[in-house]
């Protein structure tokens, strides 16, 4: 494929080998009109943004369906990168997912993918519309498998299991796992509303990791009879506070 200057550097996304081969035999063939150069493969949103890390590109070809992260939930994580290439998402039929779209105007390919429908897209592909984050997330009815945190021009993955707690730091959100602590632009309810299954907030600036939290004690230095949660392999202890004391009772102290 070309590599003129002007090229459009594309990336495909599917978790399917065969998918990609078929899309890269229909590039090709666009190829032979539009100047296009195809900068790299990936299996699943995870390796999609591990390599945009190292390779700039102004479209991504991105199927929503995928092991380990989906399209949907790749697609929020590139907006943090410092510049978003443009994206195209790729379903087999699924009227929920044609409907949301049609109805965000957010471009996308029904597979079988034919040749004119993609030269049409990818034509047009350096005006579309950069996908909007509330969007996206509108369109994502699960909980995220990971999230992400902007440093240095590059984005981090924090797989969602890793993460020991979330505090509200100002205008951040304070991750922490047991290896280290990051920073992330994000609403600590907005999460607590995605991960309701996962984590349980203990105060009103800060959610424990159900799966990290080994149970509560009383707090060493409180005469009123106040709790601190005990976390797995983080020797931190955070407060509980009077509101969210109910947790203890729920959790109860056998966690010990």
């Amino acid at each position: 494929m070309s590599q003129h200057p002007q090229s459009l550097r594309v990336v495909i996304t599917d978790d399917e080998a065969p998918a990609r081969s078929r899309m890269r035999d229909l590039l090709q063939d666009c190829a032979a009109t539009l100047p296009i150069e195809l900068v790299g493969e990936a299996a699943n949103g995870r390796e999609l943004i591990e390599l945009l890390q190292e390779r700039e590109a102004d479209l991504v070809l991105l199927d929503i369906r995928m092991p380990e992260m989906d399209g949907l939930e790749a697609a929020q994580h590139l907006q943090k990168l410092p510049e978003p290439p443009k994206v195209i998402f790729t379903t087999a039929f699924d009227a929920y997912a044609v409907k949301a779209f049609e109805l965000h105007a957010v471009d996308y390919l029904l597979k079988p993918i034919r040749l004119r429908r993609l030269f049409d897209a990818v034509s047009r592909a350096r005006a579309l519309t950069p996908l909007r984050l509330d969007v996206l997330k509108e369109l994502t009815p699960e909980a995220r498998t990971h999230l992400s945190v902007q440093e240095r021009g590059r984005v981090i993955l924090v797989p969602v299991p890793e993460i020991v707690y979330l505090r509200a730091e100002l205008k951040y959100v304070s991750i922490r796992t047991r290896e280290r602590e990051l920073l992330m632009e994000e609403s600590l309810s907005r999460l607590e509303q995605e991960f309701a299954d996962t984590f349980v907030r203990i105060h009103r600036s800060c959610l424990v990791a159900k799966a990290h939290l080994a149970g509560f004690e009383k707090a060493a230095e409180d005469g009123e009879g106040g709790w601190v949660a005990v976390l797995k392999g983080v020797d931190e202890k955070l407060p509980v506070s009077r509101r969210q004391a109910h947790v203890v009772r729920e959790f109860g102290k056998s966690l010990l």
